[in-house]
């Protein structure tokens, strides 16, 4: 069904939004924003003390705090009813008025009939929400890695998998978490990070708790490779880490 809703809505409702989430910050809610940063440095301290009980306090203390206070703005739950009424118009409408398709169908020549094998592949990773994931700690055969996360933490380790020849290109998206990347001795990299607020430590390069920064790095011969990997990263709040194994 959130396939099917019109632009037209979506902009509507994401311009109201809006104007609720102004008037909540300014007006009805002055203390959301520090309420909101407050919760954000709880998940991550916490992250980044795991697995001490006080890490584990403060990540989930603070997690709970950021639900509560996303479902106290007057935005979210505008969005809610906004969404629920768009649905409900939707409905009656589809019911009053069905719409009929007539297919045409053009049978071809036996001649000109071709089978297409179409193979479905289980992906290496998956997209996640909440908790981390990393690739086997054993051989395992090498897939294009396209993910995205909420928070948890990402470990893809090259050297457990044959790399295929030319350029290997992974992407990984994510909220709150730390990626590490271990790559083998003789493969070259190429990482481009990008990142709201975290660290970056890539091969000998090392930026502590940069503020809204893009970092892009390679090795001196990762244009001449025959087998290199080029890594994507955005995130929210997070550090990366780049090691040769």
């Amino acid at each position: 069904m959130l396939n099917k809703l019109k632009t037209d809505y979506v902009s509507w409702i994401l311009l109201i939004g809006a104007f609720f989430l102004i008037l909540d910050v300014f007006f009805f809610n002055r203390g959301l924003i520090f309420s909101l940063i407050v919760a954000t440095g709880m998940v991550f301290v916490g992250r980044k003390r795991m697995p001490k009980k006080t890490g584990k306090f403060l990540y989930w203390a603070g997690l709970v705090f950021l639900v509560i206070n996303a479902f106290n703005m007057l935005s979210i739950r505008f969005f809610f009813v906004a969404l629920l009424c768009v649905f409900i118009v939707q409905f009656g409408s589809r019911k009053q008025n069905p719409t009929t398709i007539h297919p045409i169908i053009k049978q071809p020549e036996e001649s000109t009939i071709e089978k297409e094998t179409i193979v479905k592949e289980k992906p290496l990773l998956q997209n996640y929400f909440f908790g981390g994931q990393k690739t086997p700690e054993h051989v395992y055969e090498w897939k294009d890695v396209n993910i995205q996360g909420g928070m948890g933490d990402t470990v893809i380790d090259f050297s457990y998998t044959v790399l295929p020849k030319g350029e290997t290109i992974t992407f990984i998206r994510n909220v709150i978490g730390k990626v590490t990347i271990l790559i083998p001795y003789d493969v070259e990299v190429s990482v481009n990070h990008s990142a709201i607020y975290g660290s970056a430590k890539i091969l000998d390069f090392y930026e502590s708790q940069a503020m809204n920064r893009q970092v892009k790095v390679e090795t001196a011969q990762y244009e001449q490779a025959d087998q290199k990997v080029k890594v994507f990263t955005s995130m929210l709040v997070g550090d990366i880490e780049v090691k040769r194994v």
